[in-house]
Formats: C-alpha cells, structure tokens, sequence
C-alpha cells in the first residue's frame, strides 16, 4: 500500500499536500499511552490506489468504484434531463403567452370592442417590454429614503412566525440578511448606487430571498420586507389607499426572482422596478 502511495506522489499525479492530513491519536502499548500522528487520506488517494493495487480486494474495490460511477452519470444525466425539459418547456409557455398577449396589443386599437383590455393595459405593455427587452432601468421616485432599521425588520419577521408551523422559521444562518439591508442604503462620493426608492425596494428583495440569509422562510420574509420598505417610503398605497402590487403580484415577483440565475439578476430587478413604476403612472394619472 505504501509503495503505491509514494508512487503516486512521485509520478505527480496528486499532490501529498491537499490529499494528506496528519492529527494525533493516542495508542495504548502494554500499560503505556503514547501519543503518535497518524496520516489520514482523502477520497481521491483511495480512488487512486484502489486503481493501482493488483489484487482480489483491488479488483472488487474497482468493480464497486466502476458501478458507483455509472450509477451516479446515469442518474445525474436523468435529473439534469429532466429539469432541461421543465426550464424548455416554461420559457416555451412564456414566450407563447407573451406572443399572444403582444398581438393583442397591437391589435386592441383596431377593435372596436376591446374597451375591457385598457383596464389590464399596463400589464400587457409590461409582457410586452419584457419580451422585446425593454423594461425600466430605473425608478421613478427620486425622494430621499427613509431606511428602516434592523430592529424594525426582525419585528414584523417575529410577527410572522404565527402563522407559519416551523420551529425554524426567521432562524438565521449567518449575517446575510443584515447585509441584504444595508446594502441598499450604500453609495459612494454623495452618490447612491440605487438612485430611486424603486430600484432600492427592488435590490432589497432580490438580496433577501437570492442570500438565503434564514433557514425557513427567506421568499416570504424578503416579500415582507419589501412591503415595509415601501411603507416607510409612502409608495405602498395610493391616494385612494389601495395597495399598488397586489397580492398575486409580489407573490410572482418574489418566486420569479428565487427562480432566476445569477446572470439573470439584472432583468429580474428591471420587472420588478417596471411593476412599481406603472402602478405609480397610473396613481399619477387618477
């Protein structure tokens, strides 16, 4: 065994460093206890000697090793099959619907029927812009942010707890989460990095459920502390104290957000800064 070992070491094929620890251990010799450092191996060594030892218990290590691998490609390429097949399928649905949704657009100025359609306008145009990679860069209000503090997040987070049947519901792992709230209130030289209320709330909840700064709960307290970001600021209810997102809304926003990749992050926040700007046109035009 330790002929193979210092083979391998020798002809390069893995570093002593990073497949090799040494911890102490005490052993018993007779009626004496003696403290002696013993080397521990990785995985990797394993694999490499069980592939070299030329024995019976050689030859079964490698038939138990091959059949491990093949089993975990098979399933692994099984898995990944499928969930390719659901992703095509859900952006075929979208751009099927969107198409759809976009040919009534064009076409409800010629209807001269379609009077029900300019009450869901602003959600079309929005279907609309997102097809046609359009969306809003930034948001309308312009107005210095009032930020609430730690405290007053983790109030409405034990508010919550109630009514949800988890032990570890709003339980932190790590600093995440407090980072996720700072972050949009960072600038630099006088400048904000998130100009308007809009892309601030945006930014907030994307880092709230993207972190995944909780051990239970991250899409439903990013959800809500993103609706007492825009409490704070005035932008939660019109003047008429209907709220400007409704409950489907957010709910579609937050999931559509869990759901995105990293290198999506920057259209997912232009859907939800687009959502917040429409409502406050349409609060604007009442």
């Amino acid at each position: 065994m330790s002929r193979h070992i210092k083979n391998i070491y020798r002809e390069g094929e893995l570093d002593k460093k990073s497949t090799v620890a040494k911890n102490a251990t005490v052993q018993t010799e007779g009626k004496r206890r003696v403290e002696r450092e013993v080397e521990f191996y990785n995985l990797d060594l394993i694999l490499s000697v069980g592939y070299r030892v030329n024995s019976k218990q050689g030859t079964q290590f490698r038939q138990w090793a091959t059949q491990q691998l093949k089993a975990y490609l098979v399933q692994g390429y099984a898995i990944n099959e499928q969930r390719l097949k659901q992703k095509q399928q859900e952006v075929q649905t979208l751009k099927d619907g969107i198409r759809i949704l976009s040919r009534v657009i064009e076409q409800k100025a010629e209807d001269q029927n379609s009077d029900w359609l300019h009450h869901f306008a602003s959600g079309l145009e929005l279907l609309d812009d997102y097809d046609h990679e359009n969306l809003d860069k930034k948001g309308l209000t312009k107005t210095r942010a009032k930020f609430p503090n730690l405290d007053d997040y983790k109030k409405v987070i034990f508010a919550m707890k109630s009514d949800f049947e988890s032990g570890v519901f709003g339980k932190e792992k790590d600093g995440s989460f407090e980072s996720a709230i700072s972050q949009i209130s960072k600038g630099f030289d006088n400048e904000d990095f998130y100009p308007s209320l809009e892309e601030k709330a945006a930014t907030l909840l994307y880092l709230i459920v993207k972190n995944h700064g909780f051990v239970d709960g991250n899409k439903r307290i990013a959800a809500a502390c993103f609706l007492l970001f825009l409490q704070v600021n005035g932008l939660l209810y019109n003047d008429e104290k209907n709220s400007i997102i409704s409950n489907d809304a957010l709910a579609s926003l937050t999931l559509f957000i869990a759901s995105s990749k990293p290198d999506e992050m920057d259209t997912v926040k232009k859907l939800v800064i687009s959502v917040l700007n429409r409502n406050r046109k349409i609060e604007s035009k009442l």
